[in-house]
């Protein structure tokens, strides 16, 4: 065997620097994830966080509490994971950002799921037996939440939630009231509100949702019978009869008929008095009646029933018609005909039924016309004694008994049918009433609350800024008071001591709710309960009673801000920011900012970022029945809670956040490009001592000090979006990145001087320092969004660092870069394009078969006068940008017809050649050198210098 052919089978791949890491490239999340968790627990990374935040700035995001009910959904993941990720960027950002977690533990779903294991209060369980199953059930059904959301990766202090059942939070819900109480905005009244048949109890804006719903529609006659009004008598003077006349109402609940107490018209709509002709078929059948109706209906009207002619008799205004006298259809009563700017011409006739005690509009208009507000059904929904009638009737059959007993008495103009739109209690899907009974309420008039709120509403910063608007939508001049008294088992007391006579509260009521405060603040809300009159008045007790009402729990959640204020010195008030779900406008947030007002004068927020709902990949509603619900334990276990988080980053969450098995696989393997970034970053950085191997700026590579350049401003770029919780920008730059900038141009080209210069040249260690600047930047930039695996890169990052990622900040190790021409942003960003058309110009020469990789290959680039400056600047090193054995550059004019022209570039051809020279057996570039050094014949000469030699240097790529 010849020393030539020994020579060739020399196997240098011992003096290549090959990459080489632990951290593996399959992430096996779901196994990985739970012993990352362990390390955070074992090491009290939570403790250490605040610890060594404590001195910082503070950023106040308070948690809206969940509710303790059910295993958590999708929409409860991406509420976390938002909140995650600001506190976690806050706190690289600087600030001391604690976040603490909290639960809504009392209400009607967490009594309703204790009924169905032990029965209702009161009836087949004590109600104090029934208190404490409802406190042991919250408390299970916490644990189970709090599992879930620490497997999500939520750096939180779990071991001291807030929670509105414990005794200490009770208490203050009590003082809260108390100081509404003081400031004066607490009044009771005989209000109408919404009313749950199945809750037995009032609920507010927020616990109502509408909902499509069949009812009854008639019309009907409420007959003329006020001879004296000075519109009759002029009518009767121009010689119309209005001896029989009738006034049409239209409604679809005639069930409020029997609490009717007015008919309503709009002041500046124009009426009619219409004789018609009744034909056979028509319900009074043949007869001729006269009808008062809206004239812009009037023509419909007619068209709608079986009227052979008709004739207007006269016309006047709404205004002209107040006062007039009706017969009720079909009770011993007459009412009048009062003015009411909300009736409308769109739908019926113009002519609304009053009943004052089953409507809003209805009561207001009745407290200027000071009408009476009686409402003849009780709780359940059915018909008080002595009620004409319909007494002990359900609502729902009295409204056939009322249709037929208006139809016996001839008062019955039209009856049918409609789907509409109605309110529904939310909790049980079924329609609701509207009924007057004796309430608390907290004012919005009585003390300018309102104006008060609309004021803090400009002052805060909502985002999206739509939320503005819709807060103040909130607060409108025809928002009703805020009742906040429920008749329930499970819920806080108001704390309240009245006259058993007068109903008044005590004069010393502020000071009581305060001794009450503090006995439930020991005894929790069963010493309410327990507590007689005599400890706190003694022998005035006979005087005076408890008030039994329990308080709305969007009371006991929307007073947090005053419990974390109190009890949570970490914390701070005003919280600068409130982070929750759209639907929180009618709940949290507007709770918040309502009782923040009344007790203290300003808002609790400073910011209110709003995110969507949760919908399939359709923006179909999660559902059971449709099969699209994706549970967070699923992806989890499945996938890892990263990708999930990641899921979370990738959405632009201010509209509805699409979620699907499919688009949690696209996101699974946008996170397997990332991860392999970083372990490619990692591999090569490996025997990098960044306290003594450290190239200066000044010595890298043009490309590497781009690179630098590049992380620098990214960085900047990211710290921005974070700070304006954009984080879909920040998952598509982190991206691109990764994919674009560095694997398939930075990470790509230096692949070669990684693996084949000198291992301690500088050439080499020039790539490392970078990769280095590079993962600690990429590792915090992560962090905030892939917890996890920003934790696990963490650990194999060489150089002395803090124990955990999270204690972290920016990084500020980033040198300075300054860029000069030719090699400055705009070269680069050329260079860039350049270098793609060239990929696309080799992938046509490699598909038809003419070069196998790119280090067969020749390339030579025709370009005009600024690329061809750019181009030649680069000297021998083109071909290593290129990642080809042989590349040069020549002017635009000298372009063969052969070559690849570069698309959308204006003078760029790309000429592709194979190559015929031995490849190296080392680094594979095909060379005219090789196999003509006698000493390493198979070697190409740079590899020679990297192998025996002093090394190659770059100056460029």
């Amino acid at each position: 065997m010849s020393e030539e052919t020994k020579e060739t089978t020399v196997d240098y791949k011992n003096t290549l620097n090959l990459p080489q890491t632990d951290f593996p490239m399959k992430a096996n999340l779901s196994q990985r994830e739970p012993n990352i968790l362990k390390k955070w627990q074992t090491e009290k990374l939570y403790e250490a966080i605040c610890q060594k935040d404590a001195a910082k700035p503070k950023f106040v995001l308070p948690d809206g509490p969940p509710y303790a009910n059910g295993n958590i959904h999708m929409g409860h993941a991406l509420n976390k994971i938002l909140k995650d990720m600001i506190i976690k960027s806050k706190r690289l950002s600087g600030y001391q950002a604690q976040f603490i977690p909290g639960w809504d533990c009392h209400g009607l779903p967490i009594e309703l799921n204790v009924e169905k294991k032990i029965g209702k209060p009161g009836v087949k369980v004590d109600v104090k037996t029934f208190r404490k199953a409802c406190r042991e059930y919250a408390t299970s059904q916490i644990a189970l939440q709090k599992e879930s959301f620490i497997r999500l990766g939520i750096l939180a202090d779990w071991e001291r939630p807030y929670l509105t059942m414990d005794p200490v939070f009770e208490a203050n819900i009590i003082r809260s009231l108390k100081q509404i109480v003081a400031n004066g905005h607490l009044h009771k009244g005989n209000k109408p509100v919404y009313w749950c048949l199945d809750c037995g109890s009032a609920l507010a804006e927020a616990e109502v949702e509408y909902k499509d719903k069949q009812s009854p529609t008639i019309e009907a006659a409420f007959t003329v019978t006020d001879t004296k009004h000075a519109l009759v008598q002029a009518w009767q003077k121009q010689g119309i009869d209005v001896s029989a006349a009738s006034v049409v109402i239209w409604t679809t609940t005639p069930w409020t008929l029997p609490a009717n107490e007015a008919v309503a018209v709009h002041p500046d709509v124009t009426y009619a008095l219409v004789r018609c002709q009744l034909s056979e078929k028509d319900e009074n059948a043949g007869k001729t009646e006269v009808y008062l109706i809206a004239e812009p209906l009037v023509t419909s009207f007619v068209e709608s029933k079986h009227i052979v002619s008709h004739e207007v008799l006269a016309t006047a205004p709404g205004k002209a018609l107040e006062y007039l006298q009706l017969k009720h259809p079909f009770l011993d009563k007459t009412v009048p005909v009062i003015l009411a700017d909300y009736v409308t011409t769109d739908a019926g006739t113009g002519c609304v039924h009053t009943a004052p005690a089953h409507g809003q509009d209805d009561y207001r208009v009745a407290q200027h016309y000071q009408l009476p507000v009686e409402s003849p059904v009780n709780g359940q929904g059915c018909f008080i004694e002595g009620t004409p009638f319909v007494a002990g009737l359900s609502i729902y059959k009295a409204n056939g008994q009322i249709i037929e007993l208006l139809r016996t008495n001839g008062k019955l103009v039209f009856s049918g049918t409609i789907q509409h739109s109605y309110p529904h209690c939310w909790r049980h899907k079924t329609p609701l009433v509207f009924r007057a009974t004796p309430q608390w309420f907290i004012s919005m008039s009585q003390k300018g609350l309102r104006d008060e709120i609309k004021a803090e509403v400009t002052k805060v910063d909502w985002i999206p800024g739509w939320g503005k608007a819709r807060m103040m939508g909130m607060f409108s001049d025809d928002r009703p008071d805020w009742c906040i008294s429920r008749q329930r088992t499970w819920s806080t007391p108001m704390g309240l001591i009245v006259n058993k006579d007068t109903q008044a509260l005590h004069p010393d009521i502020v000071s009581l709710m305060d001794k009450v405060a503090d006995i439930v603040e020991v005894g929790g809300i069963e010493a309410w309960h327990e507590l007689e009159l005599t400890t706190l008045l003694g022998d005035g007790a006979a005087q005076y009673e408890k008030v039994t009402d329990t308080l709305d729990v969007w009371f006991d959640s929307g007073v947090t801000h005053d419990y974390l204020q109190r009890f949570r010195k970490e914390l701070a008030f005003p919280a600068d920011l409130y982070l929750e779900g759209s639907d929180q406008y009618r709940g949290w947030f507007q709770s918040s900012l309502l009782t923040s007002v009344a007790m203290k004068g300003v808002a609790p927020y400073k910011q209110v970022l709003t995110h969507g709902y949760t919908v399939d990949a359709q923006g179909r509603k999660m559902s059971k029945s449709l099969g699209n619900v994706v549970a967070p334990e699923k992806v989890i276990n499945t996938l890892g809670a990263d990708v999930l988080r990641l899921w979370v980053a990738a959405m632009d969450y201010h509209s509805e956040i699409h979620v699907s098995d499919e688009i949690l696989k696209r996101n699974s393997e946008a996170y397997r490009r990332i991860r392999n970034t970083l372990r490619f970053l990692l591999a090569n950085a490996h025997g990098f001592d960044p306290k003594t191997q450290q190239v200066p700026v000044a010595q890298l590579p043009e490309l590497d000090k781009f690179i630098v350049y590049r992380t620098a401003q990214l960085q900047r770029e990211i710290i921005a979006d974070y700070e304006h919780y954009d984080f879909h920008l920040i998952y598509q730059k982190i991206h691109n990145f990764c994919i674009v900038e560095l694997g398939s141009f930075y990470l790509d080209i230096i692949k070669d001087r990684q693996y084949t210069t000198l291992q301690h040249g500088l050439p080499r260690l020039s790539a490392q320092t970078v990769l280095y600047h590079v993962a600690e930047a990429l590792v915090r930039w992560i962090a905030p969004i892939l917890s996890f695996t920003a934790e696990e890169v963490w650990s194999y990052l060489p150089g002395e660092r803090v124990s955990s990622v999270h204690l972290a900040e920016w990084y500020t190790g980033l040198p300075e870069v300054k860029l000069a021409a030719p090699f400055d942003e705009k070269g680069w960003q050329t260079l860039l394009s350049l270098r793609d058309q060239v990929n696309k110009a080799l992938e046509e020469a490699r598909a038809a078969g003419h070069i196998g990789s790119g280090l067969e290959a020749r390339v030579v680039l025709y370009v005009g006068d600024v690329s061809f400056k750019l181009l030649t600047a680069l000297q021998d090193e083109l071909r290593f940008f290129c990642i080809t054995s042989e590349a040069s550059v020549r002017p635009w004019s000298a372009r063969t017809p052969a070559a690849y022209v570069g698309v959308n570039i204006p003078e760029l051809a790309v000429e592709v050649s194979p190559l015929s020279y031995p490849k190296c057996a080392r680094c594979w570039h095909r060379r005219p050198e090789v196999n003509q050094i006698a000493s390493h014949p198979g070697l190409c000469q740079r590899c020679v210098d990297n192998v025996v030699g002093q090394g190659e240097t770059r100056q460029y790529a």
